[in-house]
């Protein structure tokens, strides 16, 4: 070892000695950099992350616009519940709660017992609880448990217009019909209850509460009017069970602007209880997958949903395309023995025996299917299926309702004599009842082809209007001339053809029947319908009333067409009556 190595030891010591201070004075400036960066540029944030902490937050729901129909009424409205809930760290007698919502609310003791004794910021033990319970409950004055009231879903005419309306879930979402197409407009937005908690989450009364108010949903100003709806309803009932039919749907609309009046299908079901099955079901034997299935039957809307082949109310396209086309004119003249020959097919008229010489006109008052057939294959099948498109048969009609469905149509490649035959009077493609009468308003409105809707304008609560709703039109689906032709024509079929038991006194009707087989042929199973609509040279109504499987007669001329009557000798009065009023 020489002289110099204890110097170069206390040298290297002391550079250690060194560059450990440096290194804790670097450390000591960056934390304090930091913890000024913290306090100064991230106070804000931190601050608010403290106070989340020790923050609770209770939803509260909007209430849910109303639906109100074309006079004020109000088709559905909003009751005020209650939602109840517990806060575990709040509770100090917990078996005393434990009692208390088991006693008000009629639940199990281990349900309740479970939700109380879970560690969670706020547990819910039930919603939708009537006000008068909650109220109860309040009374007690039992720490952590909170009774905050909200709003259900209320409809005062329990089942009218159940397809139409639709209903809401239990956070009052919509599900079907009005309620899900137009929850934008009726949903409104939630607000919120804030409460301070101290470290073991206790509230700090002194701290009191914050409130975000909720802002209430738009009431939905709607055409149906609950007059037409209600006595459209009570014809179909009374008409299901004298027929012993399956199901009855009546359809009422102005063919000039596409508002609906009524829209009733029968069985209806109750809004307010909308998952209660029918009592000839045992709910006890059935799985969920099969009581859902039976739901979605029950919910069904039979004028948009579904299909059916609509026999000879399909005659009126066929007559306006053949008048359109030139294909034929209202003077010409046929004869009809009982039947016609297309290729190897011998198709039958309904009389036997033939209708003989008879010219167009009185060929639609007898409804005549060789005539039509006749007039369909002059038109062709290209030209004919033109005039689908022309007439929007192929495309829906976009009414305000979830699942229309589309026209089930051959494609025009596999359109031959035989198929271009029945599709002329009315059978082998289906289309819905909606579509029938939005391409029969056309036809008949002067050749406008209008959107058949419910919705008129959304309006705050107030009444001030917010948004008005408009709807496609398109002009010229035919001519001013065919219109008024089809018209006169219509009306003679009720006049003095098949249609005269659609007839009204002191009105002029015009209207076309139809019998229809469903699938499979020979099932001995029929739909019975007619389409009617008043006065004739103006229209301002028209009604499509549908029967489903009757028993016994079962042709429309006889049971559809007087129901249509029926509900013309009560609407149409009533109906001038209402624009005399508002005029």
């Amino acid at each position: 070892m020489t002289e110099e190595t204890p110097y170069l030891h206390k040298t290297y010591h002391r550079s250690k000695t060194v560059a450990a201070l440096f290194l804790c004075i670097a450390a000591f400036v960056g934390l304090m950099a930091r913890l000024a960066y913290l306090m100064i540029f991230q106070s804000e944030y931190y601050t608010m992350k403290a106070r989340e902490l020790h923050e609770r937050e209770r939803s509260i729901k909007a209430a849910r616009g109303r639906i109100i129909d074309a006079n004020g009424k109000i088709l559905a409205d909003n009751k005020t519940v209650c939602t109840i809930s517990v806060i575990h760290n709040q509770i100090t007698e917990q078996e005393e709660v434990i009692a208390v919502l088991c006693k008000e609310l009629g639940l199990s003791e281990d349900y309740v017992r479970k939700r109380v004794e879970k560690y969670s910021s706020i547990e819910k033990i039930k919603s939708n609880v009537d006000k008068s319970i909650g109220d109860a409950i309040r009374t007690y004055d039992l720490d952590g448990v909170k009774v905050d009231e909200d709003y259900k879903r209320y409809y005062p005419y329990d089942s009218l217009a159940s397809k139409v309306l639709g209903f809401t879930g239990g956070d009052n979402q919509g599900i079907i019909g009005l309620e899900v197409i137009y929850e934008e407009y009726l949903q409104g937005e939630s607000g919120t209850i804030l409460t301070v908690t101290d470290a073991k989450g206790v509230e700090v009364a002194e701290a009191g509460e914050e409130r975000i108010e909720p802002v209430d949903g738009q009431d939905l100003y709607v055409s149906l009017d609950m007059n037409i709806q209600s006595y459209a309803t009570q014809l179909a009932l009374q008409t299901m069970e004298t027929k012993e039919a399956d199901s009855v749907s009546i359809l009422v609309m102005n063919p000039g602007n596409g508002e609906i009046l009524a829209m009733a299908n029968v069985p209806e079901f109750n809004l307010n209880d909308p998952y209660a099955l029918p009592d000839t079901v045992d709910a006890g034997t059935v799985s969920e997958e099969e009581k859902q299935n039976l739901l979605n039957g029950i919910w069904r809307n039979g004028c948009i949903n579904d299909t059916y082949e609509p026999g000879s109310t399909f005659k009126i396209i066929t007559a306006a395309a053949g008048l359109e086309s030139g294909a034929v004119k209202p003077t010409d003249t046929f004869n009809c023995p009982g039947y016609i020959m297309v290729e190897d097919r011998r198709i039958r008229c309904h009389k036997v025996g033939g209708h003989g010489a008879e010219d167009f006109v009185q060929a639609t008052m007898n409804s005549c299917n060789p005539v039509f057939i006749t007039v369909g294959m002059r038109i062709g099948v290209e030209q004919y299926y033109s005039y689908f498109k022309q007439f929007g048969l192929l495309d829906r009609t976009g009414i305000d309702l979830p699942g229309e469905a589309g026209t089930i149509m051959h494609n025009v490649e596999n359109i031959g004599p035989v198929e271009l035959a029945t599709i002329s009077f009315g059978q082998s493609f289906q289309i819905t009842p909606i579509q029938l009468a939005v391409t029969a308003s056309s036809i008949i409105n002067g050749g406008r082809r209008v959107t058949p809707h419910f919705a008129v304008r959304a309006a705050d609560s107030d009444g001030s209007n917010s948004h008005v709703f408009t709807y496609p039109v398109r002009d010229n689906v035919v001519s001013a001339e065919t219109s008024e032709t089809m018209r006169y024509i219509l009306e003679q079929v009720v006049a003095e053809g098949g249609g005269k038991n659609g007839a009204v006194e002191g009105y002029r009707v015009g209207g076309k029947t139809a019998t229809s087989q469903t699938l499979p042929r020979g099932s001995g199973k029929y739909i019975a319908s007619f389409l009617g609509f008043a006065p004739a040279n103006d229209p301002q109504v028209l009604a499509v009333a549908i029967i489903n499987n009757p028993q016994g007669t079962y042709y429309g001329g006889q049971i559809a067409a007087p129901v249509v009557r029926q509900l013309f000798e009560n609407i149409l009065p009533y109906l001038e009556e209402m624009d005399y009023n508002r005029t």
